[in-house]
């Protein structure tokens, strides 16, 4: 098979021909038809982040493809179509998968948009929902709403009754958040977010894949027992958050590592992504794609996210 492997960190990744994978036991191989990219993986491929897979690896966490093989113990069938979170390993054309980490991809739902789900979508839907208990008619501002979490933050806010708050980088990028049913468009560039957001009532819930100023101007404008989930940090800034500020407004402060809970509570991924692809079935969500590049050019695939050149999802189409 082919696969784009990083055999140093900070280094160029290498198109090779690479053996077959075989399942182990309550594992699948997945004949792969594409693979989502995230910001974790430009951050994986420089050794910076939580989770450090031993070299060489071919990044990619999530995928679509179709069970190819199975392993011991194993009840998905040879030829069913799912998506995956597996870690690494999605820059190929075949990967292992658990078992438990599929999930059957809804008739209908293209590869790249089921490549590009369950990560954005489920960081957001396990976000708002199970972390910070959004009510319809509370106020959300989303910080890099037109980035690959943070639209789907948008969408998602939307249908769960929020009014949204969409806070990006320029008029180009603020457009697709509205086309997402943000309510206010703010420019990072240009506003003032703290005074806006309080001359818009406040904010119950802040959703901020970006950390940094930002937070800490979100934090300021966040109402009576507001909630604030960092779950990145896109700016390059992991802020200090000021517990005066915390102290005197009841403020929750509600991390978001998405990913442990494939670990640490796997049945809240499973219900999440269960309502997920019942809404998209419903019409309710659509995935944002702004980028498909074939697997050869997965490199600039990163490249996108790292120059901050994407909208939503970027995919590599691996067939």
């Amino acid at each position: 098979m082919r696969a784009m492997m990083l055999n140093e960190l900070n280094q160029p990744l290498v198109l090779e021909d690479r053996p077959l994978p075989e399942p182990g036991a309550g594992q699948v191989r997945l004949r792969l038809e594409a693979c989502g990219v995230n910001f974790a993986d430009t951050l994986i491929v420089q050794g910076k982040y939580q989770e450090k897979p031993p070299l060489p690896f071919a990044p990619g966490a999530e995928v679509c493809g179709v069970v190819d093989a199975v392993g011991e113990g194993v009840e998905l069938a040879e030829g069913t179509r799912v998506a995956a979170l597996i870690g690494n390993g999605g820059f190929a054309e075949y990967a292992l998968a658990d078992a438990v980490a599929c999930v059957p991809v809804p008739d209908g739902m293209p590869p790249e948009q089921a490549a590009g789900f369950l990560i954005a979508y489920g960081t957001s839907h396990v976000g708002l929902e199970h972390r910070a208990n959004l009510q319809p008619g509370e106020t959300l501002l989303v910080l890099g709403a037109a980035g690959g979490v943070g639209l789907t933050a948008v969408e998602i806010g939307k249908v769960m009754g929020a009014r949204v708050i969409a806070c990006a980088r320029g008029a180009d990028r603020l457009e697709i958040a509205r086309q997402k049913g943000a309510d206010h468009l703010l420019d990072s560039d240009t506003a003032d977010i703290k005074a806006e957001c309080r001359a818009l009532g406040g904010v119950d819930v802040c959703y901020d894949p970006v950390g940094g100023e930002q937070l800490r101007a979100a934090l300021s404008a966040m109402k009576w027992e507001g909630r604030m989930l960092p779950l990145g940090f896109a700016s390059g800034e992991i802020p200090q958050i000021p517990a005066n500020l915390v102290l005197v407004k009841n403020i929750s402060i509600l991390g978001l590592y998405w990913g442990a809970y494939k670990k640490n509570g796997p049945k809240v991924l499973t219900d999440s992504l269960t309502k997920l692809f019942g809404w998209w079935q419903e019409g309710r969500i659509k995935p944002h794609i702004s980028h498909v590049v074939p697997l050869e050019q997965a490199a600039e695939g990163l490249d996108l996210l790292r120059e901050r050149k994407a909208t939503g999802k970027v995919v590599i189409k691996t067939t």
